[in-house]
């Protein structure tokens, strides 16, 4: 798990975009198991790599179609077994018509689309995670799901969150701390913390919010 932290517009998304080639560098080489991620198709790529984004999206159509967009041929019980595992089964029996129940992306809360992208992104069981925590404007039981479900996704795979909420990645194996320049700071957290600087001065500026 590696964590990127900073401030706003140092970079931490370019990053994400530049992985899943939503755009190139303009100067050096994106490599992943040591392959120029140029030199193979944007299918293969992306049929690879797991995103969520701050703005999970659904279209216009079921519940169960919007699951399996990632991965067309899933079966009823992949479906049920993911949505299981990250405890929406309850969710997705409620809706009216179950798996064939109409949703968009205005019927949805923001929570709501954040449970079936994150079941989508199980079901589509990619290689490389890209995580944009985005757990504002959510009530405490769904955004406790969804921290769980993305618990979930990361178990065995290579993942790479943008954080907002340092408290939410104190366990990452590496912390990345972004600035205009490029990388300021990388470790653990409590490596960064003995360093006492930008990562700790983030860390702490929240703690004092939170007492």
């Amino acid at each position: 798990m590696i964590a990127l932290v900073g401030p706003t517009g140092a970079g931490k998304t370019t990053i994400v975009n530049l992985l899943v080639r939503f755009y190139d560098p303009v100067k050096g080489i994106v490599r992943i198991d040591g392959q120029d991620i140029s030199e193979v198709t944007l299918a293969s790529l992306r049929r690879n790599i797991g995103v969520m984004t701050q703005e999970p999206f659904l279209f216009g159509g079921t519940i169960r179609e919007n699951l399996t967009y990632g991965k067309t041929d899933a079966t009823d019980e992949e479906i049920i077994s993911a949505c299981r595992r990250l405890g929406l089964e309850e969710f997705i029996l409620m809706q009216n018509g179950g798996l064939d129940a109409q949703v968009s992306q205005d019927t949805m809360s923001q929570g709501q689309k954040q449970l079936i992208a994150l079941a989508r992104t199980l079901i589509a069981d990619p290689k490389v995670l890209l995580l944009d925590e985005a757990t504002s404007a959510i009530d405490t039981r769904t955004e406790q799901l969804v921290q769980a479900g993305m618990g979930i996704l990361m178990k065995g795979r290579t993942s790479f969150v943008v954080a907002h909420r340092l408290s939410t990645i104190i366990n990452a194996d590496r912390i990345m701390v972004i600035s205009n320049k490029g990388i300021a700071e990388e470790g653990s957290h409590k490596e960064l913390l003995k360093k006492k600087g930008l990562y700790a001065d983030l860390y702490n500026s929240q703690f004092e919010e939170l007492g």
